[in-house]
């Protein structure tokens, strides 16, 4: 049994092809592949909107604004504090945040999955990937000069937009 192979007709050098699309943005690196989401990364923030989150994240985290890893989201949740929940959507064994979006729900906090584990530890300045982060301002010092609070507004907007078009 004879097997054809058809080599691929060589124009110019090819390029590299990553696992991953990747783009910078003042030295932010957002991985955005989908191959690995879980199947209840709904809603699923876009390009933009991720870098956005990410941006957000990283101004939060300086401030001390953020609730790290499952065991500190749950507990900020449980204690009706409000924030902005980003999950990672390429979590492996998915059971370990399938629970986070019900919470989020019967507590009325907005979540919004980004694609990456490594970019969401990356953007809340840790060296090991993160499947959860709560974002939460300081409600009892509120000052306006929130070095992130018109980020985080708009934020906040676009993930309740895309919040009314799930269906539960």
């Amino acid at each position: 049994m004879e097997v054809d192979v058809i080599s691929p007709v060589s124009t110019g050098p090819t390029p590299t092809i990553t696992p991953a699309e990747t783009k910078s943005d003042k030295g932010l690196i957002v991985h955005y592949d989908l191959r690995a989401l879980i199947p209840f990364a709904q809603p699923l923030a876009s390009e933009k909107l991720t870098r956005e989150i990410m941006i957000v994240i990283r101004k939060a985290a300086r401030q001390r604004h953020c609730r790290r890893g499952v065991k500190e989201t749950v507990k900020a949740i449980s204690k009706q504090q409000k924030g902005l929940v980003v999950m990672a959507g390429d979590v492996s064994p998915m059971d370990v945040i399938s629970h986070i979006p019900v919470l989020c729900e019967d507590n009325e906090i907005p979540y919004i999955f980004i694609p990456s584990r490594a970019d969401l530890g990356f953007s809340c300045a840790t060296k090991r990937p993160t499947s959860v982060v709560m974002i939460v301002p300081d409600r009892k010092n509120e000052d306006n000069n929130l070095e992130y609070k018109e980020s985080l507004e708009k934020c906040l907007n676009e993930v309740k937009e895309l919040e009314q078009f799930m269906i539960h």
